[in-house]
């Protein structure tokens, strides 16, 4: 019953993507097939065998030493603090993120990553047939920010028509960056977090690709990595990698603190009309059929749409904060379907900070973004139920 409500939500994704194509006669549906087939694949290797198991312990393990060696940084720093039992959440959580952005941005100047994330998006190019660009830029969004993974191809700006910005920039909001992995860990379980990088990665391609289907010359297909990293030395990697993760940090801080006080006065004004109500029930409500579909059970499909929600209105670490509350009174799999969900930058904001990047790279492609960013938002929350929808199968 499971994988048929999957197969149903999948079927829908795809449907509602094919609704707002605006190209239905050059969609690709054999790349659309092939990267269905890799999710299932995926996510069966990762749930349903040993080696998977291994996988995902292996992995965990090596985040969690990253996050003990960043910690023994915080702890030098902010070690003089009395805490509370239960931590402050900037120091326990988010300064990690300037660990991890020092470690990417090293790893990226000593030329490790790039060739890594082109040959990966080159294989994924080749078997889906997809263009080398896009898929480039799916992959580099495993690792870096929505910003970064656009800036990245900035070179390659004035060859992208507005699908294949649509294609870009719904890879950049559809997945997370790896620097902001490290803080999520510390929050939900790290192996449905660690399965959505790959599944978003395929979801927001499949989903931008019916939506703006595109057809590339290879003359104007073609990726460079030269000038990926612009920094001189080692030191001067680490130096920017920490202040970009320091900044990244007090963006967070900052955006959760204006969040969840206006989810707050929103919840207020909401209590003169509807006494006992709040705008996290009234959301919970409406993407209750969504999760009925996704494979949450019905006793838990309000609570867990509620969350959902306030993630698309608000952002990831809002809903994050509040479904580790919730989370240990419900069930292995919804708990899955709900972290798939949330493993990925699919909110209001994420509009803003695209068309922000776009703007900077170039003035006239911005004006695109932003007449697309309503369909962009909707596309890349599709990706993050098809992803949800993918794991419900299988848990």
């Amino acid at each position: 019953m499971g994988i048929l409500l999957g197969l149903v939500a999948i079927v829908i994704v795809l449907g509602l993507a094919f609704l707002m194509s605006n190209d239905k006669k050059n969609i690709n549906y054999k790349a659309i097939g092939i990267m269905l087939v890799f999710q299932i694949l995926i996510t069966l290797f990762m749930f349903k065998t040993e080696i998977g198991q291994a996988v995902i312990k292996g992995i965990s393990a090596g985040f969690n030493k990253l996050i003990e060696f960043g910690t023994k940084g915080i702890n030098f720093v902010v070690g003089g603090f009395v805490l509370e039992d239960s931590g402050v959440f900037f120091f326990n959580v988010l300064l990690l993120i300037v660990f991890f952005a020092t470690l990417l941005s090293v790893l990226t100047y000593l030329k490790i990553l790039p060739p890594i994330i082109k040959y990966l998006g080159a294989l994924i190019s080749k078997v889906t047939g997809l263009p080398r660009v896009e898929s480039f830029n799916a992959v580099n969004s495993i690792f870096f920010g929505q910003s970064e993974a656009l800036i990245a191809i900035r070179s390659q700006f004035h060859h992208l028509n507005a699908n294949r910005l649509y294609i870009v920039s719904a890879s950049a909001m559809g997945s997370v960056s790896a620097s902001i992995v490290g803080a999520y860990l510390q929050m939900l379980p790290p192996e449905y977090v660690l399965v959505a990088l790959p599944l978003n990665m395929f979801s927001a391609l499949m989903v931008a690709s019916v939506i703006a289907p595109v057809n590339v010359p290879k003359e104007e297909d073609i990726v460079d990595i030269k000038d990926v990293s612009k920094d001189k030395s080692l030191f001067e990697a680490m130096g920017n990698g920490a202040l970009e993760g320091g900044k990244i940090a007090l963006i967070v801080a900052a955006m959760l603190i204006a969040f969840i006080a206006s989810l707050e006065l929103v919840n207020w004004l909401i209590q003169f009309v509807f006494a006992g109500i709040t705008l996290q029930d009234i959301l919970g409500y409406v993407l209750a059929p969504i999760g009925l579909l996704m494979g949450i059970s019905p006793g838990e499909v309000i609570q867990a749409g509620s969350i959902m929600g306030t993630k698309i209105v608000t952002n990831e670490f809002v809903a994050m904060l509040e479904f580790q509350q919730i989370m240990g009174g419900m069930s292995e799999k919804t708990v899955g379907i709900v972290t798939v969900f949330l493993t990925s930058f699919a909110n209001f904001s994420s509009i803003g900070i695209i068309a922000g990047t776009v703007k900077g790279i170039d003035e006239e492609k911005a004006v695109s973004v932003s007449g697309f960013g309503m369909k962009l938002l909707i596309g890349a929350t599709l990706a993050s139920i098809l992803s949800a929808s993918v794991v419900g199968m299988f848990l």
